[in-house]
């Protein structure tokens, strides 16, 4: 009995989510990779002739080679980094063509799965966008077989020795860049209380602690509505002043907004003055990118539970136009509003996305 509660303490262990602190996942969370690659080399064409009793001139038979392996870039919702992604791949080799006409075999395809989001970059230019589950980017084409010498029979060739080899994989240098996918981003200054928010409304455990930049990396949490529908929000880790110009964590985590199709502005209400961290953080979101900073939006007034910010939020209404939810992270007060307003956002985009005939991103 003892050895059966000991193996059942063991496997629960085995079973729980190892803690990583936010240090360690930066290790783990890589959001560029170059990549070299290389499709799999053609077989070579087979050189042989028909050889059996009572018949001295069989001809040749020699098969064709078999084509090369591709490397094909395949986007995976399971995949959250680039991290598992190596510098090189190659594609199998094809076979080489055989007696008797026999054709070498093709060689497998190298699939290297990549997370939703990620961009395929060469030169500089984007060749290709897996921003859909399941979408395919072939990276480097395999080789084509070579010919058998049965290729080159004629009628003025009744004997050919000629064969080819296999030709090379095409090859490749790519630059792959994710942005994260999410229906909603959060966005705000550093020690907004954006980490305690998504812990809040959801069941990711970003870290949470009292100094900058405790978020080194985007975070995406789920939340759930009762009719199974489920509105992605990604942690963006805080902005600066100056972050369209690579200040503080700047560009680095500006393209993550990209993807996100409404935008949760979280501002600090204990801070005099709130509204001129909206002004601020839609001008580096505009800088950044052209247009960005008008996506479909709502203010989050955070730490409504302190003093002053019950003083600053009706100054904080007099000062912009956009909907102003106040509400505390910490002690929990008026999520509801936000939760049912994220969920009017992502209907919004549905229904806007269905008219233009598009499929909209589903978790």
């Amino acid at each position: 009995f003892a050895t059966t509660c000991a193996r059942c303490s063991k496997n629960r262990r085995l079973r729980q989510k190892r803690v990583i602190s936010e240090k360690k996942l930066t290790r783990y969370f890589v959001d560029h990779r170059r990549v070299r690659v290389v499709g799999g080399q053609g077989g070579g064409g087979g050189h042989s002739f028909h050889s059996e009793p009572r018949k001295i001139y069989g001809g040749p038979d020699g098969g064709n080679g078999g084509d090369g392996g591709h490397v094909i870039l395949k986007a995976d919702q399971q995949m959250k980094s680039l991290s598992s992604v190596l510098p090189f791949y190659q594609g199998f080799h094809g076979e080489r063509g055989g007696r008797k006409n026999c054709y070498g075999a093709n060689g497998a395809h190298m699939y290297v799965k990549v997370p939703v989001g990620t961009l395929v970059k060469e030169d500089g230019e984007v060749v290709a966008d897996l921003a859909q589950h399941g979408e395919e980017y072939v990276a480097a084409y395999g080789g084509a077989g070579g010919k058998g010498n049965r290729f080159f029979l004629s009628n003025e060739n009744r004997a050919p020795t000629l064969f080819t080899p296999g030709e090379p994989g095409q090859e490749r240098v790519l630059h792959l860049e994710l942005k994260t996918t999410a229906h909603a981003g959060l966005v705000g200054f550093p020690n907004a209380g954006k980490s305690s928010l998504l812990r809040a409304i959801s069941r990711a455990k970003p870290a949470v602690a009292a100094y900058p930049f405790t978020t080194l990396n985007p975070h995406v949490g789920i939340v759930h509505y009762q009719d199974y529908e489920q509105v992605a929000v990604a942690d963006i880790p805080g902005l600066i002043k100056g972050a369209h110009q690579n200040r503080g964590l700047g560009i680095a985590f500006l393209r993550h907004i990209e993807r996100c199709r409404f935008l949760l502005y979280v501002v600090d209400l204990s801070v005099s003055q709130p509204w001129i961290q909206l002004q601020d953080l839609k001008y580096e979101l505009e800088q950044y990118k052209k247009g960005l900073s008008e996506r479909p939006c709502v203010v989050v007034g955070n730490k409504i539970d302190l003093a002053p910010s019950r003083i600053n939020l009706p100054l904080l209404r007099e000062h912009i136009d956009d909907r102003v939810i106040a509400l505390s992270a910490l002690t929990g007060d008026n999520l509801e509003e936000l939760v049912l307003h994220l969920r009017e956002l992502y209907d919004a985009y549905v229904k806007a996305e269905q008219s233009r005939g598009q499929s909209p991103v589903k978790w």
